[in-house]
């Protein structure tokens, strides 16, 4: 069965390819083919200048470019999140230049983002500073994260709030989905948009030592994107302890309709054959 494919659980989920934890052995521009000729119609990906919030034209018509020469749609896109990989985990809770510069990335992300029909925006929270108030952050972070959702809206679009794990992410302040959603909920009440929605990433709840089933139940109504890799290792489905068909499975009966992106490492082997769990 194709990695595309619905695998048995529905034709209301669907896979996609994050292009930037996969893939990653070959130049941005090359992976959207090479994820089409593993049998994806849809990738993902995590802010790919992370050295500029503000490509020039001609990097982002050639990301365009590139797409749809695979045939491949984006379905989820981060707004600029400082340097990820790497120690930052979002700049939009971040006092000073990197607040600044998540702020001139906003319509540049979402320009782009209707330029490709992306109609997901991931908005990371960032990590807490030291000398900083908490509140005084988390003021911040509801307004650029009033912005974005507004832009979101422009677009038709998505605005996504992701819970990060603690191990990997101490500084970070979203670790639960409980968390997690309370910020949705505060966007939503400040905009009155109704446009964020929660990032499930059943890799990070499950380092948090979340009760998925649970998590599930509560919240797929709230969840506007999924993501996976089994744990430990964060790799592929089936190399570590996850039930992730289960859990899959109970989102399809929860009524989770939306794109399941693979957000895991391919491991030594090539990403194009990181996908054989999949016919299985």
């Amino acid at each position: 069965m194709a990695p595309h494919s619905t695998n048995g659980r529905g034709a209301d989920q669907r896979f996609d390819v994050n292009l930037s934890i996969l893939f990653t052995e070959l130049p941005l521009l090359e992976r959207p083919a090479a994820a089409a000729a593993a049998g994806f119609t849809a990738v993902e990906l995590w802010w790919p200048w992370t050295d500029t919030p503000t490509p020039p034209r001609a990097e982002l018509d050639a990301l365009k470019k590139a797409l749809d020469d695979a045939g491949t749609r984006l379905v989820g896109l981060n707004l600029y999140a400082g340097q990820l990989p790497g120690p930052d985990r979002g700049a939009l809770s971040v006092p000073g230049e990197e607040s600044d510069r998540f702020r001139a990335n906003i319509e540049v992300a979402a320009d782009f983002a209707a330029s490709v029909g992306c109609t997901a925006l991931n908005a990371l929270y960032g990590n807490r500073v030291d000398g900083v108030d908490p509140a005084v952050q988390d003021a911040l972070a509801l307004e650029n994260l009033v912005l974005a959702a507004r832009a979101a809206d422009r677009i038709g679009a998505t605005l996504l709030i992701e819970a990060l794990n603690k191990p990997e992410s101490p500084l970070y302040p979203l670790v639960s989905a409980e968390s997690a959603i309370e910020v949705v909920d505060r966007v939503n009440a400040a905009t009155g948009l109704g446009n964020a929605a929660f990032l499930l990433d059943l890799y990070h709840l499950s380092m948090n030592g979340e009760d998925l089933n649970e998590v599930i139940d509560r919240y797929a109504a709230r969840t506007g994107h999924v993501q996976i890799a089994d744990n430990p290792g964060r790799g592929a489905p089936g190399t570590g302890s996850l039930p992730l068909q289960e859990l899959l499975d109970r989102l399809d009966k929860a009524g989770y309709e939306g794109w399941v992106g693979l957000e895991y490492k391919p491991g030594a082997r090539p990403s194009a054959e990181a996908f054989g769990w999949i016919a299985n």
